[in-house]
């Protein structure tokens, strides 16, 4: 068997046509939905980028592996110290390993290693190609690789290819000769007025006022893409700003498509299996972030995941069971025969690829330490949102969304439905308690991120946005920082 795996950086779920969306974004990748099975409460345990693919690649929770974070000692894994032997051992051994294991020649089109200094990425792959530009490629930029090595190699048997595109993330680089597939269809109707009125009131990176990042980066980061909107001021920006993000979308689904039509040539297509997934999504508005992966919500932990495995997945099914990252190493080993490593966390989940009964997770517990420091419960129709440090956007410490009638975060529940509050909260103190109790460290390292000041893109930034707020005439924002976090 073949198996390619496209990984689109920064992907919602909800912005794919085989999920729902009302835009055409996606047709190569809704040709593969067709043809498998799509899975839709598949969730990046650890968010955003760097944690995320170190949990999907290594099979372990951050709390476990020690990567929960993008700077200080939480964006390294933990060493394995002095029982190392002259390889790390093998019952931590990274998917890619065993996949090698199994008999796959492992290759990855990705500059993710180089632009996180993640170097463990490789542990597994066999050739791994670099486009160089450590994230900022464009579709067209990274197609290219696969394409030549599919020509050379492609009909092979048993290669495991993976290919990282980047043009969801912002600042959603399509060259502007493409032009807007997008510009007569409306965006998303959950965003209105009021809730764009709501977020402009209000403050942090990413807002409605700043949606570049913080104040000091904006004139750095608006030049990258002068189509996009320097802030949220009316609906007709937001148009823009969405129209972006799904012309990228748009964009590289069309590469996709051309290595679907090499694989069409060279006659393996029908003996290839095909995953694509995300690291995480992205948020166009909720919690008042546009265009970035700051929290540990709804729209930037849940990602998708479609599988289309020939002779084995159904063409065409959904599958609603909850699911973490980690869970499709071992689903993916046990799909070619081989076997997990013995301490990854992850369930396999190769029963319902399969299309029979499979016990999903109960309850998630998802986690976010880049941006704000939080940690999230997702179970029946709730998500439960705790958070240790907001990045100074003002969440309170405790938000509870029923997401099934609410995905958009619209409605902060917390105060309203306090047992379900106390359920979630007892729920997450129960899951720590038993992650550490399995973990070679004492130290959760959502802890040491707070100790070594705080994530990494807020560190620091405190004192710099209030005397910006300030000036800006927003006095009364910079009062509640300081009073959420001292002057």
């Amino acid at each position: 068997m073949r198996i390619l795996y496209i990984d689109c950086d920064t992907q919602r779920v909800d912005h794919f046509g085989c999920y729902g969306y009302h835009r055409d974004t996606s047709p190569n990748i809704d040709r593969i939905a067709s043809e498998g099975i799509r899975f839709t409460n598949y969730y990046a345990s650890d968010a955003p980028c760097l944690p995320s693919r170190c949990a999907l690649m290594n099979s372990r929770f951050g709390i476990h592996t020690g990567t929960v974070g993008h700077g200080g000692t939480a964006a390294d894994m933990r060493l394995e110290g002095g029982p190392r032997g002259f390889a790390n051992h093998p019952d931590v051994a990274p998917w890619m390993q065993r996949m090698r294991a199994a008999g796959y020649y492992t290759v990855t089109v990705s500059p993710y290693a180089e632009r996180h200094g993640a170097w463990w990425f490789y542990n597994g792959f066999a050739e791994m190609f670099n486009p160089g530009k450590r994230g900022n490629e464009r579709a067209d930029e990274v197609a290219p690789y696969a394409l030549d090595w599919l020509e050379r190699h492609g009909r092979d048997d048993n290669w495991f290819l993976h290919v990282n595109f980047w043009d969801p993330h912002t600042v959603y680089r399509t060259p502007k000769e493409y032009g807007n597939p997008f510009e007569n269809d409306p965006p998303p109707a959950w965003h209105t007025e009021q809730v764009r009125q709501r977020n402009w009131e209000r403050y942090g990176p990413h807002s409605a006022r700043e949606p570049f990042g913080w104040p000091w980066e904006q004139e750095r980061a608006a030049p990258r893409n002068p189509h996009l909107p320097s802030a949220i001021a009316s609906l007709e920006d937001y148009k823009r700003w969405i129209d972006g993000y799904d012309a990228s979308i748009h964009y590289m689904d069309h590469h996709i498509g051309l290595i679907i039509e090499a694989l069409e040539r060279q006659g393996v297509l029908n003996d290839t299996a095909i995953i694509v997934s995300a690291d995480h999504g992205e948020n166009q508005g909720e919690l008042n972030v546009y265009g970035d992966h700051q929290t540990a919500d709804y729209p930037t932990s849940r990602v998708p995941l479609i599988i289309r495995w020939p002779g084995v997945a159904l063409q065409g099914a959904v599958y609603d069971g909850l699911l973490y990252n980690v869970d499709l190493a071992p689903t993916v080993m046990d799909l070619v025969g081989g076997e997990p490593a013995p301490r990854w966390d992850g369930t396999s989940f190769a029963t319902a690829v399969r299309g029979a009964p499979f016990e999903a997770h109960d309850v998630l517990v998802v986690g976010q330490c880049c941006w704000t420091a939080q940690r999230s419960v997702r179970w029946d129709n709730w998500l439960l949102v705790r958070t240790y440090h907001d990045a100074y956007r003002g969440y309170p410490d405790v938000m509870l969304f029923d997401i099934e009638n609410d995905p958009h975060e619209l409605n902060d529940l917390a105060t309203d439905r306090p047992e379900v509050v106390n359920a979630g909260l007892a729920t997450l103190e129960r899951w720590t308690a038993e992650m550490m109790m399995t973990s070679d460290c004492a130290e959760d390292p959502l802890w040491r991120v707070l100790r070594e000041g705080g994530p990494l893109h807020s560190r620091g930034c405190k004192e710099r946005f209030c005397k910006y707020l300030r000036r800006s005439g927003r006095a009364r924002q910079a009062d509640e920082i300081e009073a959420r976090h001292g002057k």
